[in-house]
């Protein structure tokens, strides 16, 4: 770890507004999809997170939370039956001009030009709705969310809206990722070492969606941290292998689920972090207390 050094400077949490959406979405259920959508009555609030780690030699986003568009632009939905569909699905969302991306970052000292590369996990709205706001930086998804988007005959449907990610100039990269042996990761296989230091690690973790990837940051004197997206919405989930009734895959994502336990059990104090835990940012604080005084 010496060779790590002092490499991850800072890991912030932002938070780009919240929203709230049905239980089931969250806890899962086996109502038929429709019965939930229409006729649930019970909301779970969940906050919409961006991850900023602090690079010696780079400003990296993991996300980059939802637009603000979603709640000002009548327009936002690319269809009628898309919208009408989604508002049962999400209610009361909340995104001020305050909880924009730019706004987060700047109060969290850091300018939206300054970003060098974002890591998206999935290709949702909510995870991709900033990425008009930094045009310079480079853009790592997994090749199989572009797949996903570019075959299917209604990818709006599941919240993946082509039209706000294949943006003009959008630096976008495929994440290439090349089998490794590295017991520190197992079971994981694959990985893709993001800045070639070994600091920021992407862990392939499909199941939520098509291309779903994860970030490993490990950093000096602190625990290490695996930011998983929407892999589940809160680490108990993951414990109890408690799928979610949004769900791509729930095959794949138990198999994730089983992998990111097996990382936990041989990576001491490795903390997972969710896109939309309410508590991420005292979980985050809590680590930064258990390095050296």
């Amino acid at each position: 770890m010496s060779s790590r050094a002092k490499l991850v400077r800072d890991v912030r949490v932002l938070t780009t507004g919240d929203g709230l959406v049905h239980h089931e979405h969250v806890y899962g259920t086996r109502k038929p999809e429709l019965v939930w959508i229409f006729f649930g009555r019970r909301w779970v609030r969940l906050p919409i997170h961006v991850y900023l780690i602090d690079h010696v030699d780079a400003v990296v986003l993991f996300d980059t939370g939802q637009d603000r568009a979603v709640v000002t632009d009548p327009d936002y939905w690319p269809d009628p039956i898309t919208g009408f569909f989604f508002r049962h699905v999400f209610r009361d969302i909340r995104i001020g001009p305050d909880d924009t991306l730019p706004a987060q970052l700047d109060k969290a000292g850091y300018a939206a030009s300054q970003v060098d590369i974002a890591v998206i996990s999935h290709l949702h709205s909510d995870h991709v709705g900033g990425i008009a706001d930094i045009p310079q930086a480079q853009l790592y998804a997994g090749a199989q969310g572009f797949d996903f988007m570019r075959e299917s005959d209604h990818p709006e449907r599941a919240t993946v809206f082509r039209g706000r990610i294949e943006l003009p100039g959008a630096r976008w990269n495929m994440i290439d990722f090349a089998p490794t042996d590295d017991p520190a990761l197992a079971p994981f296989t694959e990985a893709f070492d993001l800045l070639g230091d070994g600091t920021l690690i992407v862990l392939p973790t499909p199941g939520h969606l098509p291309g779903s990837v994860s970030l490993l940051v490990r950093r000096d004197h602190v625990p290490p941290l695996l930011l998983v997206g929407d892999l589940c919405y809160d680490e108990q989930l993951l414990e109890a292998d408690q799928v979610p009734a949004v769900c791509h895959d729930p095959d794949q994502l138990l198999d994730s689920y089983a992998k990111v336990r097996a990382l936990q059990a041989h990576t001491p104090g490795l903390l997972v972090l969710t896109a939309h835990d309410p508590h991420a940012a005292d979980k985050l604080r809590a680590t930064a207390r258990t390095g050296p005084r």
